[in-house]
């Protein structure tokens, strides 16, 4: 009985990648909410500073118009 030959036998492994991107994409995602907040923030406070900037600047040629006028009704005073 010796002399016959054993029978071969084949070790066959599968192994499956399930899943490990959803994690990755919600990140992804709550990144670019957040970078999309963050850009609408910061272009609202620029223009809320553009206004500011020319509603001083309107003021301040109000204010000089007033004082050229006032100046100009004290030279005809005289």
């Amino acid at each position: 009985m010796a002399d016959q030959p054993q029978p071969q036998t084949t070790k066959i492994v599968v192994e499956e990648h399930r899943g490990g991107g959803g994690g990755t994409a919600i990140m992804a995602l709550v990144l670019l909410i957040a970078v999309l907040i963050g850009g609408y923030f910061v272009f609202m406070n620029t223009d809320s500073t553009v206004k500011k900037n020319d509603a001083i600047a309107g003021a301040a040629k109000s204010v000089g118009a007033a004082a050229d006028k006032a100046g100009e009704a004290i030279d005809q005073a005289k």
